[in-house]
Formats: structure tokens, sequence, C-alpha cells
């Protein structure tokens, strides 16, 4: 079997590689990647250890695509990965669909004359905006938690948010880019017979991961802990009741592998961590108070754009379909994380924060 990964030196396309070429016996895999990224060149030079043939391309031009061998199947691990990408004023609205959307169409047209199947990752973030910060949510320990006692908008279920959750707009620049992919895709897949498999994930977390405070918020948070940097509760309240769940790439790979080996037509799942690794970032913070001695936030009301309070994805729908579920638990996830902190000490200044 033959995969081409894009965006194989991220945090997400770096691990699958490696896990794949693990797990398979005659699995050859090609990489391409822009390299733009902090951290995209020590990944380059330990997948290239691991065997990986390595293109140096960028997805958004189409003629860098066309002197790509033909591959079984794709997996889309490419994005402009930021929720407030296109009005924080780092990246433009042109930057994020060209990288979200353009690429992904792309990639599309490569699966369509290849004859190859096509793994997207896509996002949390396709979920409604206006339904989520409606959630009927009370405080409790430290964290938001669902308030049954209260109506449930649809698709919402104590495990978390379904498959059949609102998609309405608002849902970010950024989730709109995704959610358009998706729909794409799904076309592709009924127009031409391609076979695709689109993963919602959750919030991924692991050491290495060049994070920031608007995607990679675990990552970002531990190391920012451990350095003494400036923490800030944003918004609700400025108590840090907000809740997310984390994903290890690793876990992630699992489930790729399995619609790898088991082929099309595909499906449309949510990939995440669950309640079971889910947290606040008060309830974050007292971990890292335990792990790193003490550092007290700044308690800041002010909102962002697009923040939700609590966001945990129910994967029962992948369980029923694959067997998967997360194997890394949110401890030694976090524990992962601590250890990197403490060994870099300068991992935020190098990744360009």
């Amino acid at each position: 079997m033959k995969i081409l990964i894009s965006g194989v030196c991220g945090f997400a396309g770096s691990h699958l590689a490696r896990y794949l070429m693990e797990a398979h016996e005659g699995i050859s895999i090609v990489g391409i990647d822009n390299l733009a990224r902090s951290g995209s060149e020590t990944n380059r030079i330990s997948l290239k250890r691991f065997g990986v043939q390595l293109f140096h391309g960028d997805i958004r031009m189409a003629s860098d695509l066309e002197t790509l061998p033909i591959t079984d199947w794709v997996i889309d691990a490419a994005a402009q990965p930021s929720v407030l990408a296109g009005r924080d004023g780092k990246t433009s609205t042109r930057q994020l669909l060209e990288h979200n959307l353009i690429g992904t169409i792309n990639l599309l047209e490569y699966c369509r004359a290849s004859r190859a199947g096509l793994i997207l990752l896509s996002t949390s973030r396709v979920y409604s905006i206006p339904t989520l910060t409606q959630l009927p949510l009370r405080a409790e320990s430290s964290a938001f938690t669902l308030d049954q006692g209260r109506p449930w908008p649809a698709g919402l279920t104590m495990a978390g948010v379904g498959e059949s959750f609102s998609t309405e707009a608002p849902i970010s620049l950024y989730g709109a880019t995704k959610l358009a992919s998706e729909r794409l895709a799904q076309e592709y897949a009924a127009g031409f017979q391609v076979p695709v498999w689109i993963n919602r994930c959750g919030v991924l977390a692991g050491a290495g991961q060049f994070g920031t405070a608007e995607q990679g918020i675990f990552s970002y948070w531990l190391h920012a802990h451990a350095t003494r940097r400036v923490l800030k509760y944003l918004g609700f309240g400025g108590q840090g009741f907000q809740v997310r769940d984390a994903l290890h790439p690793r876990d992630l790979a699992r489930i790729v592998d399995f619609q790898l080996r088991n082929g099309g037509p595909g499906q449309l799942l949510n990939v995440s961590g669950g309640q079971a690794n889910s947290i606040s970032l008060a309830q974050l913070t007292a971990w890292c108070d335990q792990r790193f001695g003490p550092h007290q936030p700044v308690e800041d009301g002010s909102e962002r754009p697009y923040d939700v309070p609590w966001l945990i994805l129910d994967s029962g729908k992948a369980l029923a379909a694959t067997a998967w579920k997360p194997h890394i638990a949110l401890h030694q996830i976090l524990e992962e994380i601590a250890d990197h902190a403490v060994t870099h000490p300068d991992w935020l200044a190098w990744c360009g924060l």
C-alpha cells in the first residue's frame, strides 16, 4: 500500500507517518509539506530516517502535485489549524481559504485522477458556535458541566456533541473552510466513487506539539505554566471553567490505520478524547500547580471571537463503526507534555511565541 500524507512534517502528519510505518509491513509513505511552520525541519529529518519519501511542495499549488507518484490513499493533514485564522492578523482570509479549502480541492483532484481514497482530518469546530455558547451548563468542581435539568439541543448527549449537532453558521472562518472541505469530499465520493473517510478531530495534544493558545491549548498551557509565562482565563467570567477534551495523535493514527485497512466507502466520524479525557482550564492549572509549583493565571473576562465554554465530542459512532476508542488517558498525555516542557524550557520561544 502506498500512502500520500499532506502536511507530513506537522504534528499530526508526522505522528501518522511514524505510526503507519511501524504498524504496516510493506507500506510506502510519500509526504508533501511546504515546511513553513516551526519544527517542520526537525520532523523532516526524523521522517526521512523512517523511510518516508519527502517532497517539498505546497498543496495550494496544483502543479506541485503533478510530480507526485500515484498512491492508493491520501491523508489530508495539511491545514491552517487556528480557529482565529483569518481574524488574528497573522493569517489573511485568503491564506486561510487557500490552505484549508483550495488545498483540499487539489488533493481531491489528485484522488480522482489517481483513483485513490481520501482520509480528511477535519475538526470539532464545524459545530455551530451560537448553539455551543447556549448549551445548558452549570459550574461544578471548577468546570462547566451539562445541566440535565434544562432542555438540550439536538445532537447532544451526556457523552458529548454528536455528528448530528448543528453546523449552522457562524462556525468561524476556519470551521467554514473545514466544513466546506467535508462537503466537497462527500461530493467527490458520490460523483467519482472516491472512498472518503472524514474524521472530525477533537483537540490534539502531545509532546512536541507546536501549539498556541488558539490551537494546541494543552501543550501551550503546560509549557507556559512551567516557564512562568503570563496565563489568562479569557471570557466566561474569567474563572477558567471552560472545558475541552484531549486526543493523542497516536490514538488518531489507530483509527486512520483501521480506515486504510478496511477501505471505502467510508463514513463521517467524531474522533476525540471524550468525557474521560476532558478537563477545564482551572483544573488543568491545578494539575500544573502540582507538577511545576503554583502559578496563578490572570482573571480576564474579555471575550474572544469563536470561543466556546464547553466542547466535548461524542465518538460513539466511531466506536460502533470501527470498535475504536482512545487508549491514551488524559494523565498520560499531560505527563508526556510536562516531561517535554521540563526538558525544553525554550519551546514556546522556538515556536515563535
